[in-house]
């Protein structure tokens, strides 16, 4: 656990969390926990059962604010992509007048790159802090949304270039994470949407106007990841084209070459027959010519077919 006393967007190191109980002259806390420091939080700042209960649960928090007498309760989701997988990592917050307290269970890469922003905005309150927090949470999901689509492109070129099987199972498990994601999207943005609209006492009223901003953005994120949902519907009805057409093409060679060896097979049957007075049964070099002609026969049918693109 770390204790931080920001004032001006500066940083200060501090060893007794218990000097966080009382508001500074200027600045606030930000008590940056994990799930095994609530046990020391919450009876020092009276932080309710309910939310720290949520905290402490093994299953996966939807998106929420709850609102208690002397602090908020808030969970939202960070988001990483690695190319292959969605990864959702929970971020509970408790937020007061003077304090902050963020706990996590896995490293959250917004909480490190907040900072920059907090010292070159000189933050010197805790709503103000969650503004920004949240700001990041936000741009990543639209740059993950981006990355997204990205894939979704080359696998389409992929697929349209030489359709594998592998292709498919990435279709699927693509489509599977983006409609897991979208559970927890609407929920995430309705709950920016109540720190924008709903009157919040611990939240600045000028601050509401900016957390609309985000909302508009969490918004948009929601709309690109329904489009990035039928995206993958038509990547997979593209793979099934293809891989049907792949079939057509192969069935198109097999039934030229089947096509091509129909006489060449008559022909054989003819002179396999055990009759006496056969043309060129008795003609010297017969056996030559027979196949001269199986073999000139063969390679004009080929070429017709080559002209005429059966083949």
């Amino acid at each position: 656990m770390k204790i931080r006393w920001v004032q001006d967007g500066i940083f200060t190191l501090i060893d007794d969390v218990s000097v966080a109980l009382t508001p500074p002259e200027r600045g606030f806390y930000w008590i940056d926990a994990g799930i095994e420091d609530l046990e020391l939080l919450q009876p020092l700042f009276h932080l309710h059962d309910l939310a720290v209960e949520d905290c402490l649960s093994e299953e996966e928090q939807r998106p929420k604010i709850e609102i208690y007498d002397s602090h908020y309760f808030i969970v939202i989701n960070s988001i990483r992509f690695d190319d292959e997988e969605i990864f959702l990592r929970a971020l509970n917050l408790f937020l007061s007048k003077h304090v902050i307290i963020t706990v996590t269970r896995q490293k959250i890469n917004e909480l490190r790159a907040l900072k920059p922003f907090l010292w070159e905005e000189e933050v010197n309150s805790a709503d103000r802090f969650l503004y920004h927090l949240v700001d990041l949470v936000v741009d990543n999901y639209v740059a993950v949304g981006d990355r997204i689509e990205a894939k979704i492109e080359k696998l389409e070129e992929d697929i349209l270039m030489a359709t594998k099987k592998s292709h498919l199972n990435e279709i699927i498990g693509l489509r599977s994470e983006i409609l897991w994601l979208k559970k927890v999207l609407v929920p995430q943005r309705d709950v920016i949407g109540t720190l924008g609209k709903k009157e919040l006492r611990l939240i600045d009223h000028q601050l509401q106007k900016y957390f609309g901003d985000i909302y508009e953005n969490a918004v948009k994120i929601v709309d690109t990841f329904d489009t990035l949902r039928d995206l993958m519907g038509n990547l997979r009805e593209a793979y099934q084209s293809s891989v049907a057409n792949r079939a057509n093409e192969i069935m198109r060679v097999f039934t030229a070459l089947t096509t091509i060896f129909m006489p060449l097979t008559f022909i054989t049957g003819v002179f396999g027959m055990n009759f006496e007075n056969m043309m060129f049964v008795h003609v010297e070099h017969g056996d030559e010519i027979a196949l001269a002609f199986m073999a000139a026969l063969g390679i004009a049918m080929y070429v017709l077919f080559r002209k005429k693109e059966w083949l």
